[in-house]
């Protein structure tokens, strides 16, 4: 696991960009003083360093005393947002919306309350253009302010009119904090989770979905209740396992974005999550073509100014095309030629070591992992599993516990058999702790049991009729769990014949491509 740190400060320093930090310094060295020479000098400390380490800073700064360390460190922090604040003003229209704001109030508070009015007329259109219902509120906020305290002989019926505007903002605020509470709540309980296990868990998701759904929201014209109705539908088919209405969903999400061009700019991030939602449902789907499709319109995306210039879009288009990028070579069998990919990511995960959650790295390695699978690089794989099995996280239950089941066929495979009854009976007994047994891997554990007991000549039918069974459970949803985390049917039709599992699935896939 790459090496964090919790100072706030440390944080922020290491997202600068170089023309960023060259703007920090013009912009505190305007008037220099004793205060400020000690932020710079800390600035720098602070940029050079790897990891934070406090007691190795204060040596470094002898300049400064540990007693005044926190305050300086406070100092500094407020500085380089007021300096990106000026810096990134023309990039944002929030931040533009928001300085507008701040001046119709500076206007109010000396007295020129028709020149701050005539401000919050001209960005109302502006905060309505890009949907900014909260900023709405302010400004409505305000100009009642301004026409109840005095008198402006403006249009008679402003009064009603003001008070229509209030309402209806209200009620907007009011469907859009309902659906993206709603939204963050489903997606909260597939982290934790993962997919629905069974018969109980789909009838708590849905009874908590039909519960706090709004009536009528997904045909509200809005469009942040429209995309929060989306994400939504989104998590619920997903938690289900329904991929065809998740994909319908992701592409609605999407297409939302599509027919408003200018919310990519504003909302970049739900964009971004919509495309690799959209990813996910094609992969699910093993819909090739229209995979591609999207890969390509994302990595387009990818090279605009919109991602380029902003940190937090860089880093999240690098998590979500390299996941993409990996399972399409999952769906094609091309897993040695995925392999090509994994510097660079393990490269970009100790560069973004700061700003990655766990549960994002842990996807990563668990994909790694199954890439060193799938190209019959055991070894590699057991190490990356192991990243995930040795760590004690409260996150994604499902992802340990398939972590294991791969961690005991990379055993099989190298034939480790003096380790397979303890591995099997652990891993069997961790998975019903967690209550993430399904018949899929009922059966599997079955087969290694009874495996250990058998000759050479009896393993190739046994593996057959597991197969077979298996094959049988496919298209049951609550079973489908273990097929998106584990190939198993085609490491089962690789083992029958003895031909090597990336083959299996490129016959697979030469088959199917043309979907």
């Amino acid at each position: 696991m790459p090496n964090r740190s919790a100072d706030a400060l440390f944080q922020l320093v290491h997202t600068l960009e170089k023309s960023e930090k060259r703007a920090f310094k013009l912009y505190i060295k305007r008037n220099s003083s004793n205060t400020d020479l000690k932020i710079v000098q800390l600035f720098d400390a602070l940029d050079k360093m790897e990891v934070y380490d406090e007691t190795a800073l204060e040596r470094k700064l002898p300049s400064i005393k540990k007693q005044q360390l926190p305050n300086i460190k406070a100092h500094l922090y407020k500085e380089l947002l007021a300096s990106l604040r000026l810096l990134k003003n023309e990039e944002n229209s929030i931040i533009q919306l928001h300085e507008q704001l701040d001046y119709a109030w500076i206007l109010y508070d000396r007295g020129l309350y028709m020149q701050s009015l005539k401000i919050l007329d001209k960005i109302k259109d502006l905060a309505r253009s890009y949907n900014q219902d909260g900023f709405l509120i302010q400004i409505i906020s305000l100009e009642k302010k301004i026409e109840t305290l005095h008198i402006t002989r403006s249009m008679q019926d402003r009064a009603d009119m003001l008070a229509a505007e209030a309402n209806e903002v209200h009620e907007k605020r009011l469907l859009i904090t309902q659906l993206s509470n709603l939204a963050l709540q489903l997606y909260s309980w597939y982290i934790k989770n993962g997919h629905a296990r069974n018969e109980e868990d789909e009838a708590g998701v849905r009874h908590f979905f039909k519960t706090h759904f709004p009536k009528g929201a997904e045909n509200h014209p809005g469009f942040y209740e429209r995309l929060y109705s989306f994400q939504s539908y989104c998590w619920y088919a997903f938690i289900r396992q329904d991929f065809l209405m998740y994909y319908r969903y992701t592409q609605k999400w999407v297409d939302l974005f599509d027919a408003a061009p200018q919310m990519k700019t504003l909302e970049s991030g739900h964009y971004i999550k919509g495309l690799h939602n959209l990813l996910n449902a094609h992969f699910d789907l093993r819909n090739f073509k229209q995979f591609n499709k999207v890969l390509q319109q994302f990595e387009e995306y990818e090279a605009s100014p919109t991602v380029q210039r902003h940190h937090n879009n860089r880093i999240q288009t690098f998590v979500y095309l390299n996941t993409a990028r990996i399972n399409g070579h999952f769906m094609v069998g091309t897993f040695t030629e995925g392999l090509k990919l994994v510097p660079q990511i393990e490269e970009r995960l100790e560069e973004y070591s700061l700003f990655l959650d766990q549960h994002r790295i842990l996807v990563f390695y668990y994909k790694i992992a199954t890439l060193h699978f799938g190209s019959g690089d055991f070894n590699q794989c057991i190490d990356y599993l192991l990243k995930i099995i040795n760590l004690k996280v409260d996150l994604r239950n499902d992802l340990q516990c398939y972590a294991r089941v791969l961690h005991l066929l990379a055993h099989y495979e190298l034939g480790n058999l003096d380790l397979m009854e303890y591995l099997t009976k652990s891993v069997y007994r961790f998975m019903a702790k967690m209550q993430n047994l399904t018949v899929v891997e009922e059966e599997m554990f079955q087969f290694f049991k009874r495996s250990l007991r058998m000759s050479r000549s009896q393993v190739k039918p046994a593996m057959q009729q597991l197969l077979e069974k298996i094959k049988r459970l496919e298209t049951n949803r609550f079973e489908t769990r273990a097929f998106a985390y584990l190939d198993i049917i085609s490491w089962l039709e690789s083992k029958v014949p003895n031909q090597p599992m990336d083959q299996v699935i490129r016959q697979k896939y030469v088959s199917n491509k043309h979907r």
